[in-house]
């Protein structure tokens, strides 16, 4: 698996197919595999005749593991995607995101406009700017001897998921507390590069999609039926939505 530099960190990725480039970040306590390569969305963009970008993010899968919080502040780890297609050479690519993923492509459509030719948010809806989602109690979870030390039950989900894909939940924990700066509605309504909000209608995580539509001028919204936080992923309406979207890019 090739991986680069970002500065003192070490950045795992995937590059696989030919033309317009797309650029994957996955969500907290996932991994490009898990996000993106079972759920087959990279086979399917190769299919469609993309080149296909994912990363894992720092602190998750292949990449560097760090245990200092602030390592891991939103702006911070959307600069590993930035710092990644400067070492492809990619001057210009879609971006999409999930979760965590959406929140720092949301910040890269502040600060880089210019490289993203839209955005995809998936599974975050006002919830970026509301919050909501894991908080502290998921990251003593993480902390926890063991799942049977842990009675929250959204700390559970978390903890149940990081063992199973043996994840360092010592670097999840420091980048659940790092993380969690949340956009302002200011904010949101700055973005101007095309967005698509996409959302299971069963999500309990991510907040109202239909709500960030509204502040994201321009922006479409695609509701992704009796789908939760966690099963929107592989989404067959989903996948169909994120392809008519990226149809009518130039």
């Amino acid at each position: 698996m090739p991986s680069f530099h970002n500065g003192a960190v070490e950045i795992a990725y995937l590059d696989e197919g030919e033309g317009e480039a797309i650029v994957l970040v996955h969500g907290f306590a996932s991994s490009k595999n898990v996000n993106w390569v079972y759920p087959t969305w990279v086979s399917e963009l190769k299919k469609a005749g993309r080149r296909v970008i994912a990363l894992d993010n720092r602190g998750h899968g292949d990449s560097g593991k760090l245990y200092d919080a602030a390592q891991y502040e939103v702006a911070i780890m959307a600069g590993d995607v930035i710092a990644l297609m400067d070492h492809l050479g990619i001057e210009r690519a879609d971006v999409m995101g999930y979760s965590l993923g959406s929140r720092m492509t949301a910040v890269l459509a502040l600060s880089h406009p210019q490289r993203l030719r839209s955005v995809i948010l998936g599974g975050i809806g006002i919830g970026i700017i509301a919050g909501g989602g894991p908080g502290e109690s998921v990251a003593l979870a993480l902390e926890a001897p063991s799942l049977d030390d842990v009675t929250d039950p959204v700390g559970r989900t978390f903890r149940a998921f990081a063992d199973q894909t043996r994840s360092d939940r010592r670097a999840l924990a420091a980048c659940l507390r790092g993380s969690r700066r949340l956009m302002t509605t200011e904010e949101a309504a700055a973005i101007r590069v095309p967005v698509l909000i996409a959302v299971g209608t069963a999500d309990q995580i991510a907040g109202s999609a239909q709500a960030l539509g509204e502040i994201i001028k321009g922006s479409e919204v695609l509701d992704i039926p009796n789908r939760d936080h966690m099963r929107a992923v592989g989404d067959k309406v989903y996948k169909a939505g994120v392809a008519d979207f990226l149809s009518r890019r130039a």
